[in-house]
């Protein structure tokens, strides 16, 4: 199974992201088995959790959703409008609370069928359609290099092609290492719903040799509606993909000349959660594949 193309210009994806921000309002959210942020007004991050050596890791970063609306210190909505990132052309990412909402302690990115037919404004070129989509991320905000970066979500229950889900982290300088991948990307999990009995990580970079850690397509998930933890863990030397505690893949990348380890994976990285519909053999069909479809994200969590 190999990893979709997310639009059709990979390599530029959120170079030109749009910085306009709008409140997304939605219902009051519950406040239960949320963490608090500590006395300092800094992020918490929840209970305490320690490294491999004993040492506790340190939050750097804590949305638990508990508020009523997207908080734009930490977050955009990602729009077709101005980034060009679209699911096939399909679905046309926008920021309206039908789409994007914080409500109940979750963040939802929502993909729907619209009443009738519409142009999806892009910069690549205008496209109709009736379906539309959700996605948020840290550009401009925040990006971290090293570390680890959790997200707590659940899943559409669908069984059948046409949806697909990422949490990925994207290179603050999408070009530093050339065109896409040189620059690397960490998919953190991919789930497509033809598969919906796993989640997929993906490690994308110009290797020197043959890698066979880039990806496992054996991390199976026992009900990716509920909610489960999906984590990376990123040192200079190996990327671990980590679900509900359990390794998953552990990949110490090679890259090709001219890069010398730790190279691609030597800059900071944001942020990415993606509601889409599906491409490729996991093709949306609006006959069969069921709608709306909602991501909803418990908590995103990065220590260093």
């Amino acid at each position: 199974m190999t990893t979709p193309a997310r639009s059709r210009l990979a390599g530029l994806l959120l170079t030109v992201l749009a910085l306009a921000l709008g409140a997304v309002t939605s219902a009051p959210a519950s406040a239960a088995a949320k963490a608090r942020p500590p006395a300092s007004g800094g992020p918490s991050c929840g209970t305490t959790i320690y490294k491999s050596a004993g040492v506790p890791w340190t939050c750097t970063f804590d949305d638990e959703f508990s508020g009523t609306s997207l908080d734009g210190s930490k977050w955009i909505a990602q729009q077709t409008a101005n980034s060009g990132y679209t699911s096939g052309l399909t679905a046309c990412f926008v920021n309206t609370p039908d789409n994007i909402s914080v409500a109940g302690g979750t963040l939802n990115l929502t993909a729907r069928k619209e009443a009738a037919p519409f142009t999806c404004t892009d910069p690549y070129g205008n496209f109709t359609t009736q379906y539309t989509s959700g996605m948020v991320s840290t550009y401009g905000r925040f990006a971290q290099a090293y570390g680890r970066f959790e997200v707590r979500a659940k899943l559409p229950a669908a069984t059948v092609a046409g949806l697909q889900e990422s949490f990925w982290l994207w290179p603050s300088n999408p070009a530093l290492y050339g065109p896409w991948p040189g620059s690397g990307e960490i998919d953190m999990a991919e789930v497509y719903s033809q598969y919906a009995d796993r989640a997929i990580p993906y490690i994308h970079y110009n290797a020197a040799a043959f890698d066979p850690n880039v990806t496992n397509t054996s991390c199976f998930i026992s009900d990716i509606a509920a909610f489960h933890s999906y984590a990376v863990e990123w040192t200079t030397s190996t990327l671990k993909v980590i679900y509900d505690g359990q390794t998953c893949l552990v990949d110490d990348w090679n890259p090709a000349s001219p890069l010398v380890k730790p190279q691609p994976f030597d800059q900071p990285f944001i942020i990415a959660l993606t509601q889409a519909l599906g491409i490729g053999t996991n093709a949306f069909d609006p006959a069969t594949t069921p709608l709306p479809a909602t991501t909803s994200i418990d908590y995103v969590r990065v220590w260093k």
